[in-house]
């Protein structure tokens, strides 16, 4: 596998953040020195562990780059298929990996501030340029190496200094680049990709069943948690001696557990707020909370088998602190410094670091 052997040169030759290094393995096109996700690749970065083998990355010049472009549908196109319609056939650089990820974890209300400030004349709309800042202020994290580095010389095909329109560039705001974006659109557009990633989670264990069992659902929540293996059986076999009946997950109540946990955060200040001395919490309080973070209520047996799952002692209570640090992993999606396999260390880390911060 000769692109595999020099991804990993590439990984070698200076420390790369973890973002860094999984936009370089899964990025399967180069356009003149710098590398490309298409948006199949962004999809298997977010859901598998490795990218599919390949013998290189796919190498494209001007036709090509022109055809991607006339490829890719407007707004009025958009859907929760959007990016496993296009396939392979688009393009998004690393500052829109960054942007996208962004995405998948934050609730609309965190891009509202800021698409407010760049919307000067009040009309909710914003053109490409000033799209362009607003993708640079969420995507941050790519500037944390710029200093006393030459990123010509030495990104790696990260950020090359040519301006090229990508997909989500075109889909935005045309291929004439004139069109504007509304903060609705964009809005539906992060639904939209939140919804799609969540129906590829949700269809690798329900292979086209409408709900899935309640150990297949724990086993998503966890995938990207730092337990061992032995924790990680002890909580599967736990909620399996504790379900009365199994009723399965639909969609529908999966995705509105996810999309609470975008917002985490307002979950932890509510906590905070209302527990004062950091008690556990009951199935009420948390349904409660839920309700008041999102505007959304979990179905009962959702809120049962949650605290099922995390319910450590099984006196019907949820440690909040845990809870989130816990999931605030699988938002992040492993991209974290510890994983399922550093154990029980790597769990206590985590508990104490969110702990510390919410004091």
């Amino acid at each position: 596998m000769v692109g595999l052997e020099s991804a990993g040169k590439e990984l070698e030759k200076r420390k790369l953040t973890s973002r860094e290094k999984r936009f370089i393995k899964f990025s399967s096109v180069e356009y003149e020195g710098q590398i490309y996700m298409t948006p199949q690749d962004f999809l298997e970065s977010v859901i598998e562990a490795e990218p599919k083998p390949r013998l290189k990355r796919r190498k494209l010049g001007a036709r090509e780059i022109s055809a991607l472009k006339d490829n890719t549908p407007d707004m009025a196109g958009n859907s929760d298929s959007l990016f496993r319609h296009l396939g392979n056939k688009g393009i998004i650089s690393y500052t829109e990996y960054l942007f996208l990820l962004t995405i998948l974890i934050k609730p609309s209300s965190g891009f509202k501030i800021a698409f407010s400030m760049l919307d000067q004349d009040g009309n909710e709309r914003i053109d490409k340029q000033e799209f362009k800042v607003l993708e640079s202020i969420f995507s941050s994290a790519a500037k944390d190496r710029k200093e006393n580095q030459n990123l010509e010389d030495n990104d790696y095909g990260l950020q090359k200094g040519h301006q090229v329109d990508t997909s989500l560039l075109v889909h935005f705001f045309g291929t004439d680049g004139d069109e504007e974006l509304k903060f609705s659109e964009f809005c539906t557009f992060m639904d939209n990709l939140q919804t799609e990633v969540l129906h590829m989670e949700f269809g690798e264990f329900s292979k086209g069943a409408p709900s899935i069992s309640e150990l297949d659902f724990a086993r998503i929540l966890l995938r990207y948690t730092f337990l061992n293996s032995e924790d990680y059986d002890n909580i599967l076999e736990r909620l399996y001696d504790r379900l009365q009946e199994e009723k399965g997950i639909t969609f529908e109540e999966f995705k509105d557990f996810c999309q609470f946990l975008n917002n985490l955060d307002d979950f932890q200040i509510a906590m905070r707020m209302y527990t004062l001395a950091d008690k556990p919490i009951s199935q009420e309080e948390f349904s409660r909370a839920v309700h008041i973070c999102t505007g959304k209520t979990l179905s009962p047996h959702m809120v049962y088998t949650v605290f099922q799952i995390f319910d450590d002692d099984g006196d019907g209570l949820l440690s909040y602190q845990e809870f989130v640090a816990m999931m605030k992993d699988r938002i992040h999606r492993g991209l974290k410094n510890y994983s399922r396999q550093e154990g029980w260390e790597g769990f206590k880390h985590c508990v104490k670091k969110e702990m510390r911060e919410a004091s």
